[in-house]
């Protein structure tokens, strides 16, 4: 078989990414998202569960045993060491999963969404990064209407990422999902055709 085009698809949170990983899903592309390996990862008897709750202690573990997502982010966004700690011990793992994941893979086209696609240095490795972005007010109109979160920690979680500048300059797809959904489907599909089509 010939070798798979590989995506890798990033944004600042709460920019579209989901939305835009969708939509490539629809067009053919077999989509993994990183986020979601994050949580396999750190399942309850895993490895990376038992690195965490040690480095975090265990008042981040909810009464299913596994670790509260809400009191983890409590920690990690309010302090860029603890978050930097965080990503050491659950990196390796899910780059592990992932590299799994796209070898496995029945398309030959594979979208990778992950929110730390660059600054892991994982961007590198993909044929073509797709950006999505966003004014950063509607980021956190976003994370208050559907992750419900308050002003004061939707606008946490914005600031405590790099500038959206710093992405946007290393790609080579830039979906600005400000507008509506068609005006998002338009840009999706349009850089398919010149990526994937190609």
């Amino acid at each position: 078989m010939s070798r798979k085009l590989l995506i890798g698809l990033t944004g600042n949170i709460a920019t579209g990414k989901s939305t835009v990983a969708r939509m490539l899903a629809d067009l053919g592309a077999t989509v993994v998202d990183a986020d979601k390996v994050a949580h396999e990862v750190m399942r309850a008897g895993t490895l990376v569960h038992a690195a965490v709750v040690e480095a975090f202690g265990p008042q981040i573990v909810g009464p299913d045993g596994e670790i509260d997502r809400t009191r983890l982010g409590a920690v990690v966004f309010a302090d860029p060491e603890a978050l930097a700690r965080l990503e050491r011990i659950v990196h390796p793992a899910v780059t592990e999963e992932v590299a799994r994941r796209i070898a496995e893979a029945p398309t030959p086209v594979v979208v990778v969404e992950a929110i730390k696609l660059i600054e892991s240095g994982m961007a590198d490795r993909y044929d073509s990064l797709w950006v999505t972005t966003c004014p950063s007010e509607l980021q956190v109109q976003r994370l208050m209407s559907d992750r419900g979160l308050s002003r004061e920690e939707a606008e946490l979680r914005v600031r405590a990422q790099p500038p959206q500048e710093e992405k946007v300059a290393r790609a080579d797809v830039v979906i600005d999902t400000s507008g509506t959904l068609d005006q998002t489907r338009a840009q999706v599909e349009a850089a398919w055709e010149r990526v994937v089509r190609r």
